[in-house]
C-alpha cells in the first residue's frame, strides 16, 4: 500500500514539474518565433548546442568534447551560413571525420548518426523559417502550424493511449505506446490544423478556403504520423543505451531531445514539402 501512495506521489510531483515547465517552454517559443531574427536563430543555437551536449554524452565514448566539437560545427554552418554547397558538404566532411574517429568506440554508428541528425533536424526549422516562409507574419504562423501538429500528436497519443489504451504500438521499443493514442493523436493534429485555419481566415490573417482546410488537415495528420516515428527512433536509440531519458535538463520532461524527437525527425519532411513538393498542388 506504502509502495502504491509513493508512486502515485511521484507521478503527481512529475506531472507538476511538467506543466510547470511547459507553461515556461511554450511561451518562450511562441515569443520568440514571434519577434523573429536574431532571437530565432539564438534560441534554435542554444536548443541546438544542448541536443549536441546530449547526444555527446549519453552516447559513451572516449573523448565526448571532441563529438560535442563535431555536432556543434556543422550545426553552425547549417544555421548560420546561407550557401548549400557549404553546408552540405560541412555534413559530410564532418560525418566522415566522426565515423574514422570513432571506429574502435563501442558506439561507432550512433556517434556518427548525431552529426545528421542533430544539423540536419535543427536546420530544418531555420531553413523553412527563414528561406521557405520568409515573409513575417506568414513564417511566424506557419511555423506555429508546424509546432501545434506535433504537439498535437504528443497530447492526443498520451491522453487517448492512456485513457482507450488497447494494442501496443511499438512494445519492444517503447511498451507504453499504443495504437489508441497513435490514431487519437492524428485525428487531434487534423482537428487543430482546421481549427488553426479556420481562425486564421476568420481573422483576415491568412486567406483559407475549405480546400485548403481540408489539405493542411491532411498533412497535419501526416506530420504528426511522421514526428511519432521520430518519437520511436529516439526511444529505440535510449533502450539501445540502457537510458530512460536523454538528460534531466528539463524538470519532469527529461532531456532536450526527450522534448524534440519528433520535431526534428519531421522538420526535414516538412522542409522538402514547404520547398518542393506543395509546387504541385
Amino acid at each position: 500500500m506504502a509502495k502504491s501512495e509513493t508512486t502515485i506521489e511521484n507521478k503527481s510531483t512529475a506531472l507538476k514539474q511538467r506543466i510547470i515547465a511547459a507553461l515556461i517552454m511554450l511561451p518562450v517559443v511562441i515569443g520568440t518565433l514571434w519577434f523573429g531574427y536574431p532571437y530565432v536563430d539564438i534560441l534554435t543555437l542554444i536548443v541546438g548546442v544542448l541536443l549536441s551536449y546530449e547526444w555527446a554524452t549519453m552516447v559513451p565514448s572516449r573523448k565526448p568534447l571532441i563529438y560535442l566539437g563535431a555536432y556543434v560545427l556543422p550545426l553552425s554552418v547549417a544555421l548560420f551560413v546561407y550557401t548549400t554547397h557549404a553546408i552540405v558538404l560541412t555534413i559530410i566532411f564532418t560525418t566522415l571525420f566522426v565515423f574514422l574517429k570513432s571506429r574502435k568506440e563501442n558506439e561507432n554508428l550512433l556517434l556518427t548518426l548525431g552529426v545528421p541528425y542533430i544539423s540536419i533536424g535543427i536546420g530544418s526549422l531555420m531553413w523553412m523559417y527563414h528561406d521557405i516562409l520568409a515573409y513575417a507574419p506568414y513564417n511566424f504562423y506557419m511555423t506555429l502550424w508546424f509546432l501545434l501538429m506535433v504537439w498535437s500528436m504528443d497530447v492526443g497519443a498520451y491522453v487517448v493511449g492512456t485513457t482507450v489504451k488497447g494494442p501496443k504500438l511499438a512494445p519492444k521499443i517503447s511498451p507504453n505506446k499504443t495504437w489508441s493514442g497513435l490514431i487519437g493523436g492524428l485525428i487531434l493534429a487534423a482537428f487543430i490544423s482546421d481549427l488553426f485555419f479556420l481562425t486564421l481566415s476568420h481573422y483576415k490573417i491568412i486567406g483559407s478556403d475549405l480546400n485548403t482546410q481540408i489539405f493542411f488537415s491532411c498533412l497535419g495528420s501526416f506530420i504528426a504520423g511522421i514526428s511519432q516515428i521520430g518519437d520511436l527512433i529516439e526511444s529505440a536509440i535510449k533502450r539501445h543505451l540502457n537510458l530512460k531519458d536523454s538528460s534531466k535538463l528539463i524538470p519532469g520532461h527529461g532531456g532536450i531531445f526527450d522534448r524534440i524527437d519528433g520535431l526534428i525527425f519531421a522538420a526535414p519532411f516538412v522542409y522538402f514539402i514547404f520547398a518542393y513538393a506543395l509546387w504541385y498542388f
